[in-house]
């Protein structure tokens, strides 16, 4: 990957949005960098792993994969690039990853350990406002979701349950779990369940299969779902 198209990716993430090429240089002259290359199907990081460092997806997509074992679902959804992985993983109480992140196809990362980022990042206050930034908005989006997470028809609290468990509301998601354990996760009845989601079969927004749940492009379900003015978001 070229130089100048490197700095231009990493200056398109949120956490760098504002710095003027002259002081992201002097960031990186002072920070080291590691660089990796993943092939498809090999993992960047995987649930449950500590979080030493930030992880930035430069090119390429990823698939994000998280399990609850307790409530027997797993969560797939896919990300493009450019895209740091789990940023409010770094700090706080639990340090480690919520979910596995695998390449699909090539993919080009950057890492930078926390100890750089505790001792050079810091140092800029457009950097430490644009982490704050991106935390306080992944608080408010979930908190927002979550008042809405049994709110509802059942169609509604299908794609609530997702969006709360989502990085992003586009893309491609799929769902691997029992009808039967969802119902009850959502409060609600395995038929009514089924026939949300055999109406989405029809419309195209969804396939189904033994235990799985797949969406094509969350984006499109819910613009389906706004039509039906089921407005969530």
């Amino acid at each position: 990957m070229e130089e100048n198209s490197m700095y231009d990716k990493l200056l398109l993430l949120p956490l760098f949005q504002g710095l003027c090429k002259e002081d992201f240089t002097n960031i990186l002259e002072k920070v080291k960098l590691h660089f990796q290359k993943y092939t498809s199907g090999h993992y960047i990081a995987k649930q449950d792993d500590s979080c030493n460092g930030l992880t930035f997806i430069l090119q390429g997509q990823i698939m994000s994969e998280s399990t609850d074992k307790t409530h027997h679902y797993t969560l797939y959804e896919t990300l493009d690039a450019p895209h740091v992985i789990e940023p409010y993983s770094l700090f706080g109480m639990h340090q480690q990853y919520n979910a596995s992140y695998s390449a699909l196809g090539n993919v080009h990362t950057i890492t930078i350990d926390k100890s750089y980022v505790v001792s050079e990042l810091s140092k800029y206050s457009i950097c430490q406002l644009n982490y704050v930034n991106l935390l306080c908005n992944r608080n408010q989006t979930f908190y927002r979701r979550l008042w809405n997470a049994h709110i509802g028809n059942t169609q509604n609290k299908i794609i609530n349950f997702l969006l709360l468990r989502c990085t992003t509301i586009s893309g491609y998601k799929k769902l691997h779990v029992r009808m039967e354990d969802l119902a009850e996760l959502l409060d609600d009845t395995r038929i009514n369940i089924s026939k949300v989601l055999n109406d989405w079969k029809q419309q195209g927004l969804a396939s189904l299969s033994r235990r799985e749940i797949e969406i094509p492009d969350m984006n499109a379900l819910l613009a389906y779902n706004q039509q039906n003015n089921n407005d969530i978001l």
